[in-house]
């Protein structure tokens, strides 16, 4: 009788570092004996589909390639992994009602996602009543401070990107003044006060802190005509949608500002081209926690197998690929008790590091966030800024968040 279990997104092999991964995946398939489920909750129609929608393509990805070595190693078993996905369509009450089925129905004790705040925050109950662990790309402190324990962030937050990319814009591009413009929505809006207060911290001159659209607009000039007027050397659209990115961009350097723009959430270059054009050139944002000058032999096999499985490439996949690694890899260390006590995954966390099978040098990969969480609630990936240069996303630097 095959056992099941459930998650999220893409994963290595369960040795300690990136050469321990090639060797498993060389070795000729062997047949799993057992079953490990993976859940996928996240935005996976819509106009914001593209932030779900590469959780779902890595974990199919991850599971094709594990699936095809004779799956994945926890103890003496090996597990075939599957994919079981649940669109929120961005609704809270849709995003509960997916978190009730994969952890009430299904018996998932691991999921990834949500993509929001909202989404995140409507589901933690749910999670919290079965003792499931779920990463979500949400930035709320609540879903990671104390007495919270079973949500994991699994990217850098808005709050930690903002200040780095602010201070280098000073030092490398003479910034000196900044505003905000956020969709009128709590995700967007928490991500605009953060940014403006580490501007603030930072001593930049705020010319506008709080200028809003709502969600549904798709004409931006008349909101944006009073930002351009000021002049400021950065206008930074705060927790901003791949689909409206490109038209705030397009509204704002047809209105003549010639200053930065940039946003610290994670976009899409073909949505930014085909929304854009031209004026997305020098657009910054959060990319993916991989570059072709740090990624290793393994992210390039996995690089090929996402293409394989979503058409093409999208830079965000360079973070979320490393969500379901940290799982596998977590209940590996903790053992097969994991599988199912996610008590035993959570006592791993704290001491828990491997060689970061996605990076050419295998850095240490452990999870971090005790400054901001109070404990270690998030995965420690590199942060990756990009500036859309000639067409397509370029690598503006790399940095890290202890």
């Amino acid at each position: 009788m095959s056992t099941s279990i459930r998650i999220g997104r893409r994963t290595v092999l369960a040795g300690v570092g990136g050469a321990a991964v090639a060797a498993t995946l060389g070795r000729p398939a062997i047949a799993a004996t057992k079953t490990f489920t993976v859940g996928v909750l996240g935005v996976l129609s819509g106009p914001d589909a593209a932030w779900g929608l590469v959780n779902k393509y890595c974990a199919t990805a991850t599971a094709n390639m594990y699936n095809a070595a004779g799956g994945f190693p926890i103890g003496d078993d090996k597990y075939h992994i599957e994919v079981v996905p649940a669109d929120t369509e961005l609704d809270p009450k849709i995003a509960v009602a997916g978190a009730e089925k994969l952890t009430q129905q299904l018996g998932l004790r691991y999921v990834i996602g949500p993509n929001t705040d909202t989404g995140a925050l409507s589901v933690a109950p749910v999670m919290n009543r079965s003792n499931t662990i779920f990463i979500p790309y949400a930035f709320s402190r609540q879903l990671y401070t104390p007495p919270a324990e079973n949500a994991i962030l699994g990217m850098i937050a808005s709050y930690e990107a903002g200040p780095i990319i602010y201070k280098y814009l000073m030092q490398k591009r003479g910034v000196k003044s900044i505003s905000f413009l956020a969709s009128n929505e709590p995700d967007a809006l928490d991500q605009q006060k953060q940014g403006a207060a580490a501007a603030g911290k930072l001593n930049l001159k705020i010319l506008s802190a709080d200028a809003t659209y709502q969600p549904s607009a798709t004409d931006f000039f008349a909101v944006l005509s009073p930002l351009v007027r000021q002049k400021p050397d950065l206008i930074v659209f705060s927790g901003v949608a791949p689909a409206t990115a490109p038209l705030l961009i397009k509204a704002a350097r047809q209105l003549g500002y010639k200053g930065q723009l940039s946003t610290e959430t994670a976009q899409n270059i073909k949505i930014l081209q085909q929304g854009a054009g031209k004026y997305a050139e020098g657009f910054i944002s959060v990319g993916g926690a991989s570059t072709p000058a740090i990624e290793s032999d393994y992210m390039t096999r996995f690089t090929k197998e996402y293409e394989t499985v979503a058409g093409e490439w999208d830079d965000e996949a360079g973070t979320k690929v490393y969500a379901l690694e940290m799982i596998l890899r977590t209940i590996a260390k903790a053992g097969p008790k994991a599988l199912t006590d996610t008590n035993a995954f959570k006592a791993e966390m704290d001491s828990f590091q491997i060689a970061n099978p996605f990076m050419k040098d295998h850095p240490p990969l452990r999870y971090v966030g005790t400054g901001y969480f109070q404990q270690k609630r998030q995965i420690g990936v590199p942060l990756v800024v990009n500036e859309v240069k000639n067409g397509s996303f370029q690598t503006l630097f790399v940095g890290f968040v202890s």
